[in-house]
């Protein structure tokens, strides 16, 4: 199949558009929408922590079933996405629709048969997740409109990851955008308005994400994009193989997050209700943080998949080192505020807990203290994802939360109680950013085609 004029374009575009502008005005889109759904996230705490503590903290304890299901659309997304955009840099056009339309159907099967099996164990799923005799009710509530929406979240993180990978991010924006504000706008409405409480948010949810599907399955074809088509759904041993390699990292990281914020839960939980609640609300005030950083790393993965795709290795390095100090000098002022502001940040969502503000404002700041390492390590796994460096890729992605995250949880929980828990991602901030420097380096003194 011969590219569009569109896809021409766009391939001249991709592989001749200075980098650093390049990388750039892809990324604008990107953090537009990473930064409304940190927004969203925020809002949702904001306005589930003007019901009570524990329903604060059985967000945080469904959080960790998010975490799977977002482990495992981007496996889908990032996996089709990396492949469709070195295709698109080889035109390869059918290679690339085929692809996409495996990962997204793949994806939402998949969301449906989760659904389906998290209503069969919903009660001893969310004990498992940490959930105490108090927070369990509002966890319950919340939960169940999360698992109907599970097909619709999984789509649009896949579809999202695709249309980025095309260099189409404007377009997945607007299907972002489109169910963020909605949320935002349904949150009030149901759990005040119509007294829905926790249920209201998880409603919200569901819905918002609905919609966002429904519209990103619309807009996915166009700007010279890859439609979705049924017909070209063609499932085979090969493309899964090829998935694996390019989602593998994703997986990994997104995977051990989960387990990760299981752990934390259960840890926090012999500190009560409200240290569970704190780190819930210092994980949705971290997220908002690394919005834009994702977003602008996100920006480059397009750039560095179609040049490498094409065989341009300058330009891979170039965007990579640009990124690269963009997003540590980005990094370094957003820790410097959030160490000073730690205290306001957590008690604009719980002012009514003095101690939920303590144990969050601790939390925070030594988070902030390794949050200027962030960038070199996110830019180190994108850019090892997206050439097909799956081995590297797979430990750097899995460093942060949990190869090692989980010691330091443990160690630190073990010698030093509240306190460990607390100091546990700066330490694997640390390690991970000692780790990303040989790793990444090695892979640019040597890049050639896999």
């Amino acid at each position: 199949m011969k590219p569009t004029p569109a896809q021409q374009q766009k391939f001249v575009k991709m592989t001749t558009q200075p980098v650093g502008r390049l990388v750039t005005q892809l990324a604008l889109p990107s953090i537009v929408s990473m930064l409304v759904s940190g927004i969203y996230n925020l809002a949702d705490t904001f306005f589930v922590g003007q019901i009570n503590t524990q329903s604060v903290a059985a967000m945080g304890i469904v959080f960790s079933y998010m975490t799977i299901i977002q482990a495992i659309s981007m496996f889908f997304g990032q996996g089709s996405g990396n492949y469709i955009s070195r295709a698109l840099g080889r035109q390869e056009i059918s290679q690339a629709g085929t692809m996409a339309s495996v990962g997204l159907v793949s994806s939402v099967v998949t969301g449906v048969v989760l659904a389906a099996l998290g209503f069969v164990v919903m009660d001893p799923l969310l004990r498992f997740f940490g959930s105490t005799d108090t927070i369990l009710p509002f966890a319950r509530d919340y939960f169940t409109y999360i698992l109907l929406g599970t097909p619709f979240i999984m789509g649009c993180f896949t579809m999202n990851n695709q249309m980025r990978h095309q260099g189409n991010a404007s377009l997945a924006m607007l299907g972002i955008l489109s169910g963020a504000v909605l949320n935002i706008a349904l949150d009030p409405l149901l759990i005040f308005g119509m007294g829905l409480g926790i249920s209201g948010a998880g409603i919200a949810t569901a819905v918002s994400q609905a919609v966002g599907f429904g519209l990103m399955l619309t807009l996915v074809g166009r700007r010279g994009g890859l439609p979705i088509r049924l017909s070209q759904f063609h499932p085979t041993l090969s493309r899964y193989n090829e998935i694996a390699a390019g989602g593998l990292p994703s997986l990994a990281r997104q995977g051990l997050m989960s387990i990760s914020t299981i752990s934390l839960n259960l840890m926090a939980a012999n500190y009560g209700d409200e240290a569970i609640a704190a780190f819930s609300v210092v994980g949705r005030v971290a997220m908002l943080a690394g919005a834009a950083m994702i977003g602008y790393g996100q920006g480059f993965q397009p750039v560095c998949g179609f040049n490498y795709g094409a065989g341009h290795y300058d330009r891979v390095r170039a965007a990579f080192w640009h990124s690269v100090k963009v997003l540590t000098f980005y990094c370094t002022l957003l820790g410097i505020a959030g160490f000073a502001f730690a205290s306001q940040i957590i008690s604009l969502f719980v002012s009514h807990d003095a101690r939920v503000i303590e144990i969050g404002a601790e939390v925070l700041r030594y988070q902030c203290l390794s949050f200027p390492l962030s960038g070199f390590i996110v830019m180190s796994n994108m850019y090892l994802q997206n050439i097909r460096r799956t081995v590297p890729a797979v430990i750097m992605a899995s460093a942060r939360h949990g190869l090692f995250f989980l010691p330091a949880l443990f160690a630190g929980y073990w010698l030093m109680g509240l306190l460990g828990i607390e100091i546990s991602q700066a330490v694997a901030d640390a390690i991970s950013f000692a780790l990303a420097i040989p790793l990444s380096l090695h892979a640019l003194r040597t890049m050639q085609p896999k």
